[in-house]
């Protein structure tokens, strides 16, 4: 890539259609050199037209796969019936073959930031929960198997969206585009020109959202349009239940 290329980097958009395409349409995305796609990307009300909004992005798009994409897969696979699987019987055979196939990591090389690798959870597992205020021992348990040339490591899973540095990496979360903790909208992150790297967020019409998410066939549309799109819990209370969920897992 040039000295001026900009990578953009959309993480779980879960299957909110609306949400993604207000992100798709920001002139920063629009103009960006790739698109990387951090997981957990269909998993939610409109799982069908947000797989085929992103595969139309054709090679400007750079896939990984998160923990909900991995079950979804699975039960895409068997189609049995159970909970959380009605996305997963929605998606074509393809769709399912997509997520399947996606790797579980990434690697760029992006002028200014350098090697940078992109993940969901974190390089080691799609699931593991990290955070901003993550005691060092963790974030160096997480991370002690990347390769030294790595300088710069995004993550998603957890839908909370910061910048720090862990050891001399950069460690940057874009947080949720369609399951947003704290306020509502779509939240991305922008890396480059250069080593800037700008945590992004895009407003758009909730009410709409809501009623194209409560008309979409997903079982009890309304409620979960209301929970996770009008975003009512507070990035405290989100903090405060990853904080214990990543405790256990240590």
């Amino acid at each position: 890539m040039n000295a001026d290329a900009r990578i953009a980097v959309l993480s779980d958009v879960h299957g909110v259609l609306p949400a993604l395409r207000a992100v798709l349409d920001e002139p920063a995305v629009r103009d960006a050199d790739r698109i990387v796609l951090t997981g957990d990307l269909a998993a939610g009300p409109q799982p069908v037209a947000t797989l085929d909004a992103l595969a139309a992005l054709g090679e400007r798009a750079v896939w990984v796969r998160g923990n909900a994409d991995r079950a979804m897969a699975e039960a895409g696979a068997t189609r049995e019936a159970g909970p959380g699987s009605w996305a997963a019987r929605q998606l074509r055979a393809d769709q399912v073959a997509l997520l399947a196939g996606l790797p579980t990591t990434a690697t760029l090389e992006l002028p200014g930031l350098g090697r940078v690798l992109f993940c969901h959870g974190t390089p080691r597992s799609d699931e593991e929960v990290v955070l901003v205020d993550s005691p060092t021992a963790h974030w160096a348990r997480a991370l002690a198997g990347v390769d030294p040339e790595v300088s710069t490591v995004v993550c998603g899973n957890t839908h909370m969206p910061f910048v720090r540095l862990v050891g001399g990496r950069l460690v940057v979360n874009p947080g949720s585009v369609g399951m947003p903790y704290g306020r509502p909208g779509a939240h991305w992150a922008l890396l480059g020109p250069g080593d800037a790297v700008s945590l992004r967020h895009t407003a758009f019409d909730v009410d709409a959202a809501c009623a194209e998410i409560a008309a979409s066939g997903h079982p009890d549309a309304a409620t979960w349009a209301e929970t996770y799109v009008r975003s009512p819990h507070t990035a405290e209370e989100a903090l405060e239940v990853f904080t214990a969920l990543a405790a256990d897992q240590r």
